[in-house]
């Protein structure tokens, strides 16, 4: 080849590439807003089959000019905790330090034990249970800090532990708002304060209108009083959009990153008796009815079929309201799931009652020491001596953390009886997350039952998540805008990437995270490459 030919040919590719970089720089320059929406309990089964029955629902348009990730799972267990902030800190456990909505810490105190006196140790319990109620056991949807575990601080003084200060790393809406932008959120309990960050300024505008009320009224018994409770989260993010706060007063202008999480699909996933006490007065059609899927094929019952309906029209009025503001072409619409739920195969159910009263239940359980500590973490409702959190998992702090090899070793001999798959214990545990013996938060023991088995003697639901299963953690995903073409990826990715993938669109270096840099978490492929 010819000297000429070749300069011709190299700057041919030269300018090739750099149009390519200035096509993705347009891109990323063109997209101003991100809405994030977790539908939980939303498996990749289920975006496929509701887009292929209906192929005119907001999914389907969504669908239309997005990415479709076929393959994509949590990064971890799939309880709703670690689901969330996989998805707005790029991370697991790992880096974030939360396993579960009620896990432990080897360092913290009783709510009650506002001196931090005696040794340390003590269940963090961040569910609907510390909000702060009426007389009427409505929740005023905020914390009660009296209700909080306790810690002492840099200063030694005795302060309670807010969800956002248990939290180890940083969140999208803490770097957003610090690069200039406005950020939201709304969730289902209070106790999602954690997308704060520990800051606990993350988010401009936070609404959390409590689902479930302790000795109060639960909108999870019904799919049609969940989708009630959905709807004020809609009308919140429609409001948002509008360039108003959640509750339709001024605000500043549109967020820049927001959104919302949806609870009929997971409700819709788990009733095994649709309304079973009768509390929810709207329900006139499902009640009684059983919940789930018909099939392993991921057939929904009616129960699951309306949430599913019910929750698409409400992404189809978000969507309305964008192309209403001028503001579709330049959102990154994400669609996703904090967590998956299993069984699907309604056949494969099992409730053989809770982890530890199986334990118990075994005839030499009383004088092995692996039993014996394990009966001791789960008989332990408060301070050092460990605690046992299961459903379709089973998470064990020991008090005694020597005890761990004689409880795993003890598991894994009565695995068939324990409904056991895998336990994880030692160096098993390791590999996958920080040592229990130098890290407060990590589990000495996580077991993984049998697909299908759940730790719990509960009439209500015939679903769950929590655990690792691929029913649990493999999740939908779209990342979706009018300006890109439709595709369907099947390469494996983890919903932690797509945090970093929103800072990147925005223009934001994804290292700004810190879970990123920690745990090396790349954006998602086969859109911004």
């Amino acid at each position: 080849m010819h000297r000429r030919t070749v300069v011709l040919t190299l700057s041919l590719l030269l300018l090739g590439s750099l149009i390519a970089v200035a096509d993705d720089g347009d891109r990323d320059r063109h997209i101003r807003h991100v809405l994030l929406i977790s539908v939980d309990g939303l498996h990749a089964l289920d975006v496929a089959n509701f887009i292929g029955s209906h192929p005119n629902s907001a999914l389907a348009e969504l669908a239309s000019h997005a990415v479709t990730y076929g393959n994509a799972r949590t990064p971890a267990n799939s309880d709703s905790f670690p689901g969330l902030l996989a998805l707005v800190t790029g991370g697991s456990p790992i880096s974030t330090g939360l396993f579960y909505d009620v896990s432990y810490d080897r360092t913290f105190f009783d709510p009650t034990n506002t001196t931090c006196a005696g040794t340390p140790g003590n269940n963090m319990i961040f569910d609907e249970s510390i909000d702060l109620y009426n007389a009427n056991n409505v929740s005023l949807d905020v914390i009660d800090a009296a209700k909080l575990p306790r810690r002492l601080d840099e200063h030694g003084h005795c302060v309670p532990v807010f969800p956002h200060n248990a939290i180890k790393t940083n969140t999208i809406f803490e770097v957003v708002k610090a690069a200039g932008g406005r950020t939201a959120w709304a969730d289902k309990h209070p106790a999602y304060d954690f997308v704060n960050g520990p800051s606990g300024r993350g988010v401009d505008d936070l609404y959390t209108p409590e689902i479930t009320n302790v000795n109060g009224f639960d909108a999870t018994v019904s799919v049609v009083c969940t989708v009630e409770n959905d709807q004020k989260k809609v009308n919140a993010v429609i409001n948002e959009i509008h360039g108003l706060r959640h509750d339709g007063s001024r605000a500043h202008g549109i967020p820049t990153v927001f959104g919302m999480n949806f609870q009929a699909v997971s409700v819709g996933q788990k009733l095994a008796k649709d309304n079973s006490d009768g509390t929810c007065l709207d329900d006139v059609t499902f009640t009684g009815q059983r919940g789930g899927y018909k099939d392993g094929g991921g057939t929904p019952t009616a129960v699951l079929a309306y949430g599913l309906q019910k929750t698409d029209e409400s992404l189809g009025k978000m969507i309305h309201a964008l192309k209403d503001q001028g503001i579709y072409e330049s959102t990154l619409f994400i669609v996703t799931s904090k967590h998956g739920q299993s069984p699907i195969n309604p056949v494969k159910v099992n409730k053989p009652g809770h982890f530890a009263d199986l334990v118990a239940s075994l005839p030499d359980a009383g004088g092995n020491p692996g039993a014996i500590a394990i009966a001791g973490a789960a008989n332990c409702s408060t301070g050092s001596c460990g605690l046992v959190q299961d459903d379709d998992v089973a998470l064990i702090w020991l008090q005694d953390q020597s005890q761990t090899a004689s409880a795993a070793a003890y598991l894994n001999t009565n695995a068939v009886t324990l409904f056991i798959d895998e336990v994880m214990a030692g160096a098993n545990i390791k590999l996958k997350f920080n040592s229990p013996t130098k890290d407060s938060r990590t589990p000495d023991i996580i077991v993984q039952p049998v697909y299908g088995t759940i730790y719990t003697t509960s009439t209500k639901k015939n679903e769950e998540h929590g655990g690792f299963s691929f029913g649990d953690t493999n999740v939908g995903l779209i990342v979706s805008n009018p300006g890109m073409h439709a595709r369907l990826l099947k390469t494996p990715v983890v919903t932690s990437q797509v945090a970093p993938t929103i800072l990147k669109t925005l223009g934001i270096d994804p290292r700004a995270l810190q879970s990123v840099r920690v745990e090396h978490t790349p954006v998602l492929p086969g859109f911004l490459d």
